[in-house]
């Protein structure tokens, strides 16, 4: 089983969660400066993708910094033969580790066998993760997945995964069916792990690592050591908040997350290269929206600011309306100016 970067870690791991047009380059650069989690995987990436006419639009969602390490790039394909070419051009980009979505419920993707659809055929996700391994050379390989895709169904599907030897497996504690509608089963993750235990009990077992409704680190160590997870993986605690892996003495404030979340708008633009008049590039504007939902909360007159986030078109924009908030807020500009 190859580990490499893994081994160096101290327990319980913290992990960065992959989210589409989320954790981008620009929102990871942003984070690793910040505060970097133990690990960060990439946003996930279609293997297909990569080694079709639309290749080049997709290599940007590989970027990375020296600065992000260790970083784990996410595939999706239900084609072993195109994961074991990924798995190539990850090490070919420098990658630190590789990780197979087997747990996106997008219609598109299970519509072409892959993410959580690969719950419903575990014969073809072990071929998957072979081949991947075939091509990663000492690059360790991982999975990320459910818990099941209409039901739990952990003693099957884990034990088909863990034949295959990945270096760590992290499980989102719902099934497929029940998206985020529900809260996640965490009393779920004793099962998981003793599941692994059962299978393998050397030094060198598979990691186990949850995933579902951690709100920050604190939580994530708590529920680690309650059920003796390896780690734990954080998504949505991210939003307005890349602070999250560094603990804090003191609240965030207003002066800098309002100077964080231009930082993080200059350089998705600068990186995107997105055109100040259309707001296109190669990735849209209105993908920082929803960052800006989340920078723009919990201090006076943030709702106020959000409303006219949410109508800026470009960088101009965004500097402009931070600027006239500003002035008009004398309490914010006095923090502002501190």
């Amino acid at each position: 089983m190859k580990q490499s970067f893994w081994k160096t870690l101290t327990k319980p791991i913290i992990a960065l969660a992959p989210m589409a047009n989320v954790t981008d380059a620009a929102f990871r650069r942003i984070i690793a400066k910040t505060g970097k989690p133990d690990v960060t995987w990439t946003e996930f990436v279609s293997a297909d993708g990569l080694f079709s006419a639309g290749r080049e639009k997709l290599l940007p969602d590989l970027w990375f910094t020296e600065n992000e390490r260790p970083i784990v790039a996410q595939f999706f394909s239900a084609k072993p033969e195109l994961m074991y070419q990924t798995a190539l051009l990850a090490q070919e980009l420098g990658f630190d580790g590789i990780d197979i979505n087997m747990g996106c419920p997008d219609k598109g993707v299970e519509k072409q066998g892959a993410g959580a659809a690969l719950m419903k055929n575990p014969e073809l996700a072990k071929e998957i993760i072979l081949e991947t391994k075939r091509g990663a050379g000492n690059l360790p390989v991982s999975v990320k997945t459910r818990i099941g895709y209409t039901k739990n169904m952990l003693d099957t599907w884990l034990p088909h995964l863990l034949e295959t030897e990945p270096a760590a497996i992290t499980l989102h504690f719902r099934t497929r069916q029940e998206m985020s509608k529900v809260g996640a089963h965490w009393e779920l993750a004793t099962e998981a792990v003793r599941i692994r235990d059962a299978h393998d009990s050397s030094p060198k077992k598979t990691l186990i690592l949850g995933n579902g409704d951690c709100k920050d680190i604190d939580e994530a160590r708590e529920k680690a050591i309650q059920y003796g997870l390896d780690g734990v993986m954080i998504g949505r605690g991210i939003f307005g908040n890349p602070w999250l892996f560094t603990p804090r003495t003191e609240p965030i404030g207003i002066q800098e997350k309002l100077e964080t979340m231009l930082e993080h708008t200059r350089l998705f633009c600068e990186l995107y290269k997105v055109d100040p008049e259309t707001g296109y590039g190669l990735k849209e504007f209105s993908v920082m929206k929803k960052h800006y939902k989340a920078y723009a909360s919990g201090f006076d007159g943030a709702k106020e600011l959000r409303v006219r986030l949410m109508e800026a078109k470009n960088l101009s924009d965004i500097e402009t309306m931070i600027s006239d908030w500003i002035n008009q807020n004398k309490k914010a500009r006095t923090i502002f100016m501190e």
